[in-house]
């Protein structure tokens, strides 16, 4: 499965336009608004990715950078693939493209994403997908004070050696810290 990964680290509302029903589609609850993705772009916190299957957008995802430059992480904010085109290997073959980039483009030295946690036949899919992609499921369990759903942290190590020394709440930080960051206004 081949998918082309185009990332921009600036708004493209045309773009936007096209991406927008993927993610519209895809999360419905706690999904950021447009001008606070538009905003984390502006503010160089984010990047968008957008994945071709030729000339058919399939994909959309995302990212931020979190942690110091030497031991920076990608965190997937945001990421799905079209519903009529999920379970044919593409979400993976996504997720791959977006993992190279962050090594080869930031050298990271993990992957994080935040999942739901609530014992859902749908959130349990999400995990286990996440799981075949190789990330490793953290125990604690998140409560944000502005959503109702409940969050659990996976983390994708890909420097030998990286130790997450709790169970998982410090990535929770990074992911936070993050959050924080984005809707945070920008000093004018």
């Amino acid at each position: 499965m081949t998918l082309t990964l185009n990332t921009y680290s600036a708004w493209d509302q045309t773009l936007w336009d096209q991406i927008r029903p993927i993610y519209t589609e895809a999360f419905i609850h706690g999904a950021k608004p447009e001008k606070i993705l538009k905003a984390m772009l502006d503010r160089g916190i984010a990047f968008l990715h957008a994945g071709w299957d030729g000339d058919e957008l399939v994909a959309m995802a995302v990212t931020g950078l979190s942690g110091p430059v030497e031991t920076q992480n990608l965190i997937i904010d945001y990421m799905a693939i079209r519903q009529d085109q999920r379970g044919q290997g593409k979400g993976r073959a996504f997720f791959n493209q977006l993992r190279d980039w962050a090594v080869e483009q930031h050298h990271i030295h993990a992957v994080i994403i935040e999942a739901e946690a609530e014992d859902t036949a749908e959130n349990w899919e999400r995990i286990v997908f996440w799981e075949k992609c190789g990330f490793i499921s953290t125990d604690y369990v998140h409560h944000y004070i502005w959503i109702p759903e409940t969050y659990r942290a996976l983390v994708l190590p890909i420097m030998p050696g990286l130790e997450i020394n709790d169970d998982g709440q410090s990535l929770f930080k990074q992911i936070t810290t993050f959050h924080e960051k984005s809707f945070r206004k920008s000093k004018a």
